[in-house]
């Protein structure tokens, strides 16, 4: 024969070519099982005196498949006869039949379940679990999949086989014709018929190859003994051909389609799809590395890799910069306000540059008063360049200096520093602006620059309040929304046009309405809405303004087209703007549109790597589409980055609650309430754990002092209706659940979806009142 590579004449029994060192596999070592010639069953008949046959299903190379009729237990099932050359040797029949009773023993919502292995008239056959649905096989044939849809059912998959393989069983013939996806779109693995014990003792002959070619790992092309990572290479191949439509090595004929798998690397997915994330595309890589010590050694760890959030990087043709908070040399140690305002008015004036990468505040503030290397920083922030500064401010003089940082090498690509008056600051912020540019040589319009240098005032004392206002606007919490809303408002005395006064004060008010304050969330939302329209008359080119408006139209106003045109003129007006993406993912999960909801909230981490609020995010897109363990580990990564955050607990323990482990559940509430310092909200999410946990005194005490609070009208009656779902008292929860609704309540743009998938119950489904009110408020 001759090598398929460089034509050098090789013997028929050479392993590879001495020439070009390409690997082959020789042919006498070749052995493809073909389609089985066995006849067709009569319909009708009996086998084995208590299957009636009843259609033919499939046929394949390792047997003919019939729907039966299991006359004694009045069920259908599915029969397979095996072809005679996998059960005529009697101990290979032996062996078959043992690792049949090994496969039926596994119990897994991803395994077609074996009934039995028995023989009739001289053929063995398999008697399993006959499911209603399409094979892998004809879903690929009818068009790519979703990215998320991919990802879910090649989870499924690799759930199934992580149960095989725990009990030392491996498939080898992982294929699309393999699993069956039901109506309910629940993946099943079949044919388990050629697996084998991985400590046991081959099936087949040495150098004979079980399987299908296209979807062959190269140590099972090669004839070797294979283990559980022949699987993971078959899931790899097959979740390629998902998401491309493509097998990865797509030659005519086996010979060469074997040389391809040995020798060839199969085009990036991301190639033949543009909307691959990095993620996706870096774990497909790794599941058909050649070399097996390289691929991944579990499939725990490649499902891992699957549902972690996208990896931080910048792309080599866009520049990437974080702007560090600037140190505050100040005598007075209350001047912090300024030294964070300076350098969030510089990362928002970057933020116009639509190829600059600009790392949000929250993840560039993530570092205050922590000393790390700049390498470090940058690598966790996926950023190529980091300016930091401090100021020094006494009376009217300030000294600013400010230094922008490679941190590849750590070395200055600029530096400045700056002794001006007070009245200076705005002209040192465009300074440091233009000469970030300049240094990292990327491109400005002039529609870009006169964004970037835009100023909303000339009054420093105004600016000063401004940058009070953000300051406790970024604390979050109810004693300082208070403060902010009061500096914005004194500002305002001094000046009503000032348009950043007026998009602060709307944030406050709406920060306020979800539940970060007590006020009540109708009034809030009223004028956080008042405040927008205000800031967007005086400057209809703020996208933050825009963001606000278009969260309201979603949770105030019900206004959902025209909350995401709002959306989407905000990303138009400022693509770097990370909140504008993080809030469009919601709507967009709410909507249960998850591509599209993936792909913004990817973007918002990728400007915010380190937002434990827009990781949490991540995580609801999750729980919202009932993928129970995907959020709760999405959840825990969150508790690791910020271990104070309470929401993130309360949702754990909703969650844990879908999962029945009512301990967990009521253990991380708990840790909510506590953090929160008492939410009412965070509260009731305790009762709905008490409730399911079939502890109803202890949810009934927190009701009771929840309808306290009510009288008072400083709760959210959505807290009690998740009180009264809690304890699966139906005419209750409807009667709060119209509360809300007529409240203007958050929740009421989505109720189906917070009852039906963030709770998981079931309990209103069914009822004709809760498909009657939202018919009545409009809102189904």
């Amino acid at each position: 024969m001759k090598c398929p590579r460089c034509k050098t004449s090789l013997s028929d029994d050479s392993h590879f070519c001495s020439k070009c060192g390409t690997q082959l596999i020789p042919l006498k070592d070749v052995s493809i099982t073909k389609t089985l010639k066995t006849p067709l069953p009569s319909l009708g008949k009996a086998i084995a005196g208590k299957y009636e046959i009843l259609s033919e299903l499939g046929r394949g190379g390792m047997g003919i498949v019939y729907r039966a009729k299991d006359k004694r237990l009045d069920r259908f099932v599915a029969l397979k006869f095996l072809p005679p050359e996998l059960t005529q040797d009697k101990k290979a029949k032996a062996r078959f039949i043992q690792e049949a009773q090994a496969a039926a023993a596994l119990n897994h919502p991803n395994i077609c379940i074996i009934h039995e292995v028995d023989e009739a008239n001289d053929q063995t056959f398999i008697a399993m679990e006959f499911i209603e649905g399409q094979t892998l096989k004809d879903r690929i044939a009818s068009g790519t999949f979703g990215i998320d849809e991919a990802v879910k059912i090649v989870a499924q998959i690799g759930e199934g086989l992580n149960e095989a393989h725990a009990k030392g069983i491996v498939h080898r013939d992982i294929k699309p014709a393999n699993v069956m996806l039901t109506d309910k779109a629940t993946a099943k693995i079949m044919d388990f018929g050629i697996a084998k014990l991985a400590a046991g003792v081959d099936l087949t002959k040495p150098s004979t190859l079980i399987g299908t070619v296209a979807y062959m790992s190269p140590e099972q092309a090669r004839g070797e003994k294979v283990d559980h990572r022949t699987d993971i290479w078959s899931l790899g191949a097959m979740f390629y051909e998902m998401l491309s439509g493509e097998r990865p090595f797509k030659k005519d004929h086996e010979q060469v389609l074997l040389f391809s798998i040995l020798n060839d690397e199969p085009t990036p997915v991301s190639v033949l799809r543009s909307d691959i994330p990095d993620h996706i595309e870096s774990a497909i890589r790794k599941t058909l590395e050649k070399n097996v010590s390289k691929r991944f050694q579990s499939i725990d760890e490649f499902i891992k890799k699957l549902r972690s959030p996208p990896p931080i990087s910048s792309s080599q043709d866009r520049k990437s910069i974080a702007v560090l908070p600037f140190t505050n040399m100040s005598a007075d140690a209350e001047q912090e306000y300024f030294c964070d305002g300076m350098a969030e008015e510089i990362i928002n004036s970057l933020t116009h540059i639509k190829d600059l990468k600009v790392i949000a505040r929250t993840s560039a503030f993530a570092f205050k008063g922590k000393q790390q290397d700049m390498r470090e920083i940058g690598r966790k922030l996926g950023v190529e360049t980091l300016l930091e500064g401090s100021v020094r401010k006494s009376g009217d003089r300030l000294r600013i200096t400010a230094q922008l940082i490679n941190v590849t090498d750590g070395s200055h690509l600029w530096s400045e520093r700056f002794d001006r008056n007070m009245e200076d600051v705005f002209d040192i912020q465009d300074e440091i602006s233009l000469a970030i540019v300049d240094n990292l040589k990327s491109k400005l319009l002039g529609s870009e620059k006169k964004a970037m240098l835009r100023r909303y005032t000339e009054n420093s004392e105004l600016y000063n309040l401004y940058l009070l206002g953000r300051f406790y606007t970024n604390k979050r919490n109810t004693e300082s929304l208070k403060k902010a809303i009061d500096y914005y408002k004194k500002a305002m005395r001094m000046d009503s046009e000032y348009a950043l006064l007026y998009v602060g004060l709307s944030e406050a008010y709406a920060l306020s309405a979800m539940g970060f304050s007590a006020n009540p969330p109708k009034d809030a939302f009223g004028k956080a809405k008042e405040a927008a329209l205000k800031a967007i008359e005086i400057n209809d080119q703020l996208a933050e303004a825009h963001t606000v408006l278009a969260y309201l139209k979603e949770f105030y106003e019900f206004d959902l087209p025209g909350a995401e045109r709002k959306f989407k003129k905000a990303i138009e007006l400022n693509p770097g703007y990370a909140p504008a993406h993080q809030y469009y993912g919601e709507y967009l999960m709410i909507k249960r549109r998850w591509d599209e909801s993936y792909s913004e909230i990817c973007r918002a981490i990728e400007l915010d790597p380190l937002s434990h609020v827009i990781r949490t995010h991540l995580g609801w897109m999750y729980h919202y589409q009932k993928k129970i363990d995907l959020a709760i580990e999405q959840y825990k990564n969150v508790i690791e980055m910020a271990p104070d955050y309470a929401v993130v607990y309360f949702n754990l323990g909703s969650a844990y609650v879908i999962k029945g482990l009512y301990e967990e559940a009521i253990e991380f509430s708990k840790k909510g309430v506590a953090l929160s310092g008492g939410s009412p909200f965070m509260k009731a999410g305790l009762a709905y754990a008490y409730g399911q946990a079939g502890k109803p005194d202890l949810a009934v005490e927190i009701k009771d002092e929840l309808i306290e609070l009510a009288k008072s009208g400083h709760i959210n009656h959505t807290s009690l209706a998740w009180v009264y779902i809690g304890l699966n008292e139906k005419d209750e929860a409807i009667n709060y659940i119209e509360k809300a609704i007529q409240n203007k309540e958050p929740i009421r743009s989505f109720l189906r979806a917070w009852i039906e998938d963030y709770l998981g119950s079931d309990l209103l489904s069914s009822d004709p009142r809760f498909d009657q009110l939202l018919e009545k408020y409009g809102l189904e």
